[in-house]
């Protein structure tokens, strides 16, 4: 049977949605509905036992919207209808029916009450304020909109509120992030509350497009509003509480008023998004939350003009999942979506129509599927795009990638990406959640927590599946930019060939785009650039008595390489195992039957090893042999560059003197100060083992130093990240052990240069002879035909003079003309006994004494003197003959005098 309302029923509504409209009563959306419980009971029961009490409510629900909070007081209290909570003891109601601040008088003292408010997206704040008293940094009050928290004394609440007063006497509106100080986004006028009795009504409203306007009644009535200020902000997008906290000093504890609270939402829910989940699910979020009942009713949404879904589940306040039950259609879809309404009754005027666009089920990527295309290291001084660091991702299959659960890692952090697709060859720049608006305008965006800060100078990043596989790995370096004035900020680096994905530092340059680079865009360098290279042997190190590694110039095939039938030693020991090491499958460790014997040489002969590319090489050797323990003085510092020309960088090459094999993995470079030894630089962390007789270049930058020298041996240099301070006048060179002690240590000092150079910028100190001491005596300015020979033979190397007699002079013929050809003489000695001393001085061939070449200087059992050609003035002696006249004094008083003749040559 067809109900219909008693007709006395339908005048009492009448009735009450009169007086309801005419706003004759103060409430909020409860205690509207209080209103009617208590008011209308018996009015209503009939209605309820003849099942008309839900038609009603319906006609009352454009009512109930019109306000979703309204408070003004008039019932005398605030512990209900609606209740606030707080610092409920510290606020009366006035006998004005206005909330007013009672709290202690205390200076500092801040004070919070809030009431449940969940309008935040196209809503309109309004309320009045009394503050009689001047404001100022200790006086002013809060008035939050929006917040996630009820305590809103909180450090980590997110929400916008309201300033009345501060210095500035002005009424603005602000955004609070959690655990940050609060952001200015409307500044409002200065001056309009900088009276000591100040009256203000505000209006706020926020449009469904995150759009603020901030506006202000100095007169109180609402009749005379003056616009602060318009702000776009969707930082945050959901309110829990709305509320008042307000701080002051003890003079104005009981001079904050406030009255006719009032929010209103007017505007129907609006879809931000929708997001395909499977073939057949659906997932919609919309600006707000939802009415549950209509959110949850199938009906209300068709796929396609005629396809409900089977389940409609809200999962959140705002989040709705839908699940059909067959797939979508490939390619363009269409949903209609009916009949919404957000919590406080406002519902769809017409059907929200959403198109998208599905494709086949996503995958998870296997190894090199998802690659990492563009670096944004160093993002300052920005060239073009928003200061901050991020990684491209680029999708090089035909298949639509699943990202969920990715595991995206530098060195020292991990960060899992969302539930986001990548379609065939499709673009995505990852950024902090908090940048995903500034990069919208590039192309897509991957938003994700914790994001790792990118080393400007490089750094090892990984993309692995949720279980832990490998997918691709890059360990770039700010040396990849090829560009100097580009590494230093502002440029990303970008792959140059997405289809050779293993190269290194071949495949990857500074972007060409003007803004500096090209986030989810193809990139602005992009060319072909193939592999067609087989590996290459760079060396072999033995890191324990069964253990061996090997490292290639680049990425291996790591499957073929791991096969033992590609690898033999000589002399002949069996390889039992082997192991590409990842994740840049660039290094393989051999696993040894036997061990291998100190002092003894092998080679190493891989055959066939194919890279990531597919090139096979052929036959490839390296010797190595197992490292020894090291003793001070077997590795020793052969040459210095502490002076380097303008633009250049210092080195320090070492030699191993020794007859051992020594690894120099975990020592350290170091220098004096304060008559300590300071400053302490890892040489490297990795296995590098120098050979009987080998150099090794320790500098922070190889190609400087190969550009400033170009016939230096780049195999030989080893790059650090930085070496400790070598001051150009003077300075003390430490090489330390990894047991702490001192290998070998060398104090310079500028004057130690040959006199007579023209510009000593750019000329290294080297050392004269391989087995002498690291003092001043042994080293000498390299010759300036090549001005450093770093990695390779010395210029001013001299080999050792066996001494036939107490002193031997060789050559006995020089020229001091610094071409690296017997540019110094030395007098050698050898002795019998301890304790001698001796002075040598120099005189011409009229006798006369030119040069004090040594003054009670103690000898060892043998070393040498050497002299430059030069004379006490520093000026070069002329071409002819000398004499070295030199007395040798003993322990007991015995002297003896022995006289050299020396010939100083040169060009006529």
């Amino acid at each position: 049977m067809k109900q219909t309302l008693p007709q006395s029923f339908a005048q009492k509504i009448n009735t009450f949605i009169a007086a309801f409209a005419s706003k004759n009563f103060r409430c909020g959306a409860i205690s509207s509905r209080n209103f009617l419980r208590h008011t209308y009971l018996e009015s209503i029961k009939p209605a309820y036992k003849s099942g008309l009490a839900g038609v009603f409510i319906l006609l009352l629900l454009p009512f109930l919207a019109a306000a979703q909070l309204q408070e003004t007081f008039s019932d005398g209290n605030f512990t209900h209808n609606p209740t606030w909570s707080g610092d409920v003891n510290s606020f009366i109601i006035n006998p004005q029916n206005q909330l007013q601040s009672s709290g202690p008088a205390v200076t500092g003292t801040v004070l919070q009450l809030t009431t449940s408010s969940q309008a935040a997206v196209g809503t309109t704040w309004e309320f009045w304020a009394n503050l009689r008293l001047a404001t100022s940094a200790s006086n002013y009050t809060d008035v939050y909109l929006i917040s996630d928290k009820e305590d809103l004394k909180a450090p980590d609440v997110n929400g916008y509120f309201v300033r009345i007063g501060n210095t500035a006497d002005e009424v603005s509106l602000y955004r609070k992030d959690a655990g940050k100080a609060a952001t200015i986004i409307i500044n409002g006028q200065d001056k309009t509350v900088a009276t000591s009795n100040n009256v203000v009504r505000v209006r706020v409203t926020r449009s469904i497009n995150f759009e603020w306007e901030l506006s202000i009644d100095v007169t109180g009535t609402g009749q005379s509003y003056m616009s602060q200020g318009t702000a776009t902000d969707a930082t945050h997008r959901r309110s829990l509480y709305f509320g008042v906290l307000l701080r002051y000093t003890s003079a104005n504890s009981q001079r904050f008023y406030f009255d006719d609270f009032r929010i209103t939402d007017a505007q129907p829910p609006v879809l931000d998004e929708l997001q395909t989940v499977n073939p057949q699910e659906l997932i919609l979020r919309f600006n707000e939350p939802l009415q549950p009942e209509q959110a949850q009713r199938a009906t209300n949404y068709t796929l396609n003009g005629s396809i409900n879904p089977i389940l409609a589940e809200l999962t959140g306040d705002a989040t709705v999942r839908l699940v059909f039950g067959r797939s979508f259609s490939t390619g363009a879809n269409e949903l209609s979506i009916y009949n919404l309404q957000d919590l406080y009754g406002n519902g769809l005027a017409a059907p929200i129509l959403s198109s998208f666009s599905f494709v086949p089920p996503a995958v998870l990527p296997g190894y090199n599927e998802l690659l990492i295309t563009e670096i944004m290291a160093d993002e300052t001084p920005t060239v073009g795009l928003p200061a901050q660091e991020y990684i491209e991702l680029y999708n090089p299959t035909g298949k639509v990638l699943r990202l969920q659960g990715i595991r995206y890692s530098d060195a020292t952090s991990t960060s899992i990406l969302p539930d986001v697709q990548l379609l065939p060859q499709e673009y995505a720049v990852v950024v902090p959640n908090s940048q995903v608006q500034q990069f919208s305008q590039f192309g897509k965006v991957i938003g994700i927590s914790n994001f790792p800060s990118l080393n400007n100078s490089g750094e090892l990043l990984q993309l692995r599946q949720p279980n832990g596989m490998l997918i691709y790995a890059v360990n770039y370096a700010d040396t990849w930019y090829k560009h100097n004035t580009k590494r230093e900020g502002g440029w990303s680096l970008e792959m140059i060939d997405v289809t050779n994905p293993c190269a290194g530092i071949e495949n990857w340059t500074a972007s060409a785009d003007p803004r500096g680079g090209t986030p989810a865009q193809a990139n602005a360098v992009a060319a072909s650039n193939p592999d067609n290279t087989p590996p290459i042997l760079v060396d072999a190190i033995a890191t324990s008595p069964d253990r061996v590694i090997l490292r290639f110039n680049e990425r291996l095939d790591s499957t073929q390489a791991a096969s033992i039938a590609h690898y033999n030693i000589s002399p002949s020991i069996d390889v039992a195992g082997v192991q590409v090491q990842g994740p840049l499958f660039h290094e393989v460790m051999l696993l040894l039957a036997s061990p291998l014997q100190e002092r003894q040489p092998y080679t190493l002969t891989a055959q066939s090893i194919t890279d990531c590319a597919g090139n096979r090489s052929q036959p490839l050797t390296a010797t190595f042999a197992l490292p020894s323990a090291p003793a001070p003085g077997d590795v020793v510092i052969n040459e210095i560059l502490f002076n380097p020309r303008p633009g250049g960088v210092d080195f320090v090459e070492l030699v191993n003197r020794s007859d051992k094999y020594i690894d120099l993995r975990n020592w350290q470079l170091a220098n004096l100060s304060n008559d300590s030894i300071s400053n302490f630089r890892s040489i490297t962390a990795a296995p590098y083992v120098l050979a009987p007789g080998q150099y090794v270049v320790l500098t922070s930058n190889p190609e400087n130093i190969k550009a400033n020298y170009p016939a230096s041996r780049q195999e030989t240099f080893l790059r650090m990240t930085s070496l400790p301070s070598y001051p150009d006048d003077a300075g003390t060179v430490f090489v330390l052990q990894p047991d702490g002690q001192v290998a070998d240590r060398f104090s310079y000092t500028s004057d130690m240069h040959f006199a007579l150079l023209d510009d000593k910028n750019g000329v290294s100190l080297e050392r004269v002879r391989l087995e002498g001491p690291s003092i001043a005596n042994n080293f000498h300015s390299a010759a300036t035909t090549v001005f450093a020979t770093p990695g390779y033979k010395n210029s001013q190397s001299q080999e050792g003079v066996q001494a036939q007699r107490v002193f031997e002079i060789s050559p006995r013929v020089f020229s001091p003309d610094g071409d690296g050809y017997e540019d110094f003489t030395t007098i050698n000695y050898a002795t019998e006994q301890t304790g001698l001393v001796v002075n040598i001085t120099v005189f011409d061939a009229q006798g006369r004494e030119i040069r004090k070449l040594a003054r009670n200087e103690l000898l060892a059992a043998n070393g040498f003197f050497r002299w430059d050609g030069l004379r006490e003035d520093g000026a070069k002696a002329n071409i002819g003959y000398y004499i070295f006249y030199i007395e040798l004094f003993g322990l007991n008083g015995q002297k003896s005098v022995h006289k050299e003749k020396v010939v100083v040559g040169g060009r006529f």
